[in-house]
């Protein structure tokens, strides 16, 4: 059997998101437009699959005839009667639900594989023996005989994501390298045109030299349209001695889709603003404009306080390696009142509080942009992964200008985040009730302060197009110097571009100690219902769990390619061994040994120390972070971010032997099932499924009831399309597709 670090167990748990009563609650022209909305978001999310890995398209059009031809109580009496333990096929039903939840075969948390935990013949047995099979033997036969052996594989390249040796991804060609990606940055960075929705294809041309093909995601390919402001930029260029090729197309039948559904959702929208967003939208997904996206942004940032909100397209760039290619994501989500009250008068308060932060106000925007900032019960969430909050759009000229928006996922964070006592590690035996007890309301208060106040706070130093600069040269010190400003971002140039491989971790680093620092103003508690001792609790949790946070993180940490493979664990271990530097006592991590006998480890947090040797070296870590950030000092941000990133088994924590300890005992990653919107004459229908794994299958199986083996066939034939770029003999078994 495989490395338990690369398998889903059988016991993983499975949550149902419950919103039912906030869909109850929508006017039928409403529930139109999310059901809309929500069919453009899952077909675009199928694009995840073609961003994801080489085979992943395969494995999913695979697994999905199987378990439309059978279901799984009927697919398992055909595996039990060959030969399948009831064990095997928990464990095949298991890595199904994670090809769906992840949207390919590499966990969206952490970017590490997982395979099937049972024996290759066996799983061959069945689909090659099943009902599917039967029906269309060439068709399932060839998916098996392309995805079968990469299905399984733990060669070392393909254990992660990642660029040339360090991993795979399909964001780039199998032979480009980060040198590639940086020269293809600049390029990008010359002629203003975004990353965001492209991909990189390197080929050698005859005279040797190597020629890029920057392809753009949209619904037209060489098709030219008048007056397309994209018009003018597909063509070749010369750069750097190098040829690169803007083309567009890519996922054009999956995008000709999502457009489909985002006119139908033009029909039903309740503002201006929305069918205003929705036509940009429209117009970027068509032509791959990502100025029509920011236009579309643009609109939904004014459309404030939707019952329905929403937002779809190529949003965050964690996955790709080199940091700057965003992941297709789409998400429908209802109003919760109640926590929506709470984080408006969070809103409220955000000018008084940002003055808290330990930057001086030139490093603040010039104007606080008051943003929308709800709790929403989601629908939809089509992507890769479902996080516990939103701080979009990701633009850094619309958040210094135009302003944001702030969304707290909350279903997700009820049963995502929920934790039994048993399974709750290296916490000290005093600490877990009350851990148990306050983690909820404390990861509140984290969400609201990261979202709002940790990424809608500080200032970029920019040079425009003209020279000119939106900051005093002549009076603006740099606090950690004493000098004037010697660096700054230049025309074109994006925090996600300059800082790269290291951005979305910093920016979640800082977003994350921002929420620490800020939660121990009182006057924050007060917003979210706790006083007295309570309070007291709320903030010893909140800090207990990231510590705990910085030590689970480890799992996410390569030691050997000495790389982090999550941007959000990175920032958390940073956090811990900034606080575990404050010394004095604050923070321990001791190894022990469990009461099974094994390795173990404990984690201390002296609760009377937060405020007095916590706070102090979180604040001169905070305005570190701030001003490298402002001044775009690369240099600078790369020496204090990586140095703390750094894992090593120097005492007293010897971090590398706590991997070991980690890894023993981890728990894996909730599954979360959504339910599926169905029109039914004029009205939508909420379908709802168990949470289990066969009840995860059974959602996507109903998800696309009009056109699933188009689907499939569409995902296998641009798969195909582009299958060469990742070809070569120690990767993929000779005579695959």
């Amino acid at each position: 059997m495989a490395d338990t670090q690369y398998i889903l167990p059988n016991d993983i748990g499975v949550s149902s998101l419950d919103c039912r009563e906030a869909f109850r609650l929508l006017l039928p022209a409403e529930r139109l437009y999310a059901h809309h909305l929500s069919r453009a978001a899952w077909y675009g999310g199928l694009a995840v699959l073609l961003q994801t890995s080489p085979e992943a398209p395969y494995i999913y059009a695979l697994l999905s005839r199987l378990f439309r031809a059978q279901d799984p109580d009927q697919l398992r009496q055909h595996a039990l009667a060959e030969g399948l333990t009831e064990e095997e096929y928990q464990a095949f039903l298991v890595y199904t639900a994670g090809v769906y939840s992840n949207m390919g075969n590499y966990k969206s948390f952490g970017d590490t594989k997982f395979v099937p935990n049972l024996p290759k013949e066996k799983l061959e047995r069945v689909i090659l023996g099943s009902k599917a099979a039967e029906q269309h033997p060439e068709e399932v036969g060839g998916l098996w005989q392309t995805c079968g052996e990469l299905m399984f594989s733990l060669e070392s390249r393909l254990r992660h994501l990642g660029l040339g040796k360090e991993g795979i991804t399909t964001y780039f060609s199998g032979n480009c390298t980060m040198e590639d990606a940086k020269l293809a940055q600049d390029f990008l960075d010359s002629q203003n045109l975004s990353a965001y929705n492209t991909r990189l294809f390197k080929e050698v041309g005859q005279d040797g030299k190597p020629c890029y093909e920057v392809r753009l995601a949209s619904v037209l390919s060489t098709e030219p349209i008048l007056d397309s402001e994209m018009n003018s930029k597909l063509k070749s260029y010369e750069f750097q001695g190098s040829n690169f090729r803007v083309t567009r197309g890519d996922y054009a039948p999956i995008l000709r889709k999502v457009v489909e559904h985002l006119e139908k959702a033009k029909a039903y929208a309740a503002t201006s603003h929305q069918e205003q967003m929705l036509a940009q939208y429209i117009e970027s997904f068509t032509h791959g404009s990502i100025e029509a996206h920011k236009k579309g942004s643009r609109f939904w940032i004014q459309d404030k306080a939707p019952i329905v909100e929403s937002y779809i397209g190529f949003i965050e760039s964690y996955r790709d390696p080199f940091g700057s290619r965003g992941e297709f994501e789409g998400f429908v989500a209802m109003v919760n009142k109640a926590m929506s009250a709470k984080f408006e008068w969070l809103v409220a308060s955000a000018e008084q509080l940002l003055k808290e932060l330990p930057w001086p106000p030139a490093f603040e925007k010039d104007r606080f942009l008051t943003p929308d900032f709800t709790s929403l019960d989601v629908l939809t969430f089509a992507g890769s992964g479902i996080p516990a909050g939103i701080n979009i759009p990701n633009y850094d000229d619309l958040r210094q200008t135009e302003g944001f928006k702030n969304v707290s996922l909350g279903n997700v964070l009820a049963v995502a985040y929920a934790t039994q006592r048993e399974k709750l590690t290296f916490l000290e035996e005093e600490d877990k009730d009350l851990y148990i007890r306050w983690k909820g309301p404390s990861f509140d208060v984290q969400v609201g302060l990261h979202e709002l106040l940790g990424h809608g706070s500080g200032k970029l130093f920019v040079q425009d197009e003209k020279g000119a600069f939106n900051f005093d040269q002549e009076t603006v010190i740099n606090p950690e110097t004493g000098e004037q400003i010697q660096s700054w971002y230049r025309s074109g140039e994006t925090w996600d571009s300059k800082f790269s491989t290291i951005a979305s971790s910093y920016e979640e680093c800082r977003a994350e100690s921002v929420g620490l620092y800020l939660c121990l103003n009182p006057q924050v508690l007060e917003i979210f219902g706790f006083e007295g001792a309570d309070a007291e609790d709320v903030v010893y949790v909140n800090w207990l769990n990231m510590v705990r946070a910085g030590l689970l993180a480890l799992e996410f940490y390569t030691p050997e390619a000495s790389s982090w493979r999550q941007a959000h664990m990175q920032a958390r271990f940073v956090i811990l061994r900034v606080l575990l530097e404050a010394g004095e006592g604050l923070v321990t991590v001791t190894p022990t040994t469990g009461s099974d006998g094994r390795p173990d480890a404990q984690v201390h947090l002296d609760r009377n120390k937060i405020r007095t040797v916590g706070k102090p070296a979180l604040e001169r870590f905070l305005r570190r972070l701030q001003v490298l950030k402002s001044t775009g000092d690369v240099a600078g941000g790369r020496a204090l971010y990586e140095g703390y990133a750094a894992v090593t088994d120097a005492p007293p924590e010897c971090f590398l032997s706590l991997r070991d300890t980690v890894l023993l005992r981890k728990e894996a990653r909730k599954l979360i099932v959504q339910p599926n919107t169905r029109l039914e004459g004029s009205e939508v229908q909420l379908l709802e499924y168990e949470a289990s794994a066969a009840g995860l299958i059974r959602s996507f199986s109903e998800r696309f009831p009009e056109d699933g083996p188009e689907l499939e066939e569409i995902l296998t034939h641009l798969a195909t399309a582009d299958a060469r770029f990742w070809k070569c003999p120690s990767e993929t078994p000779s005579g695959q597709a």
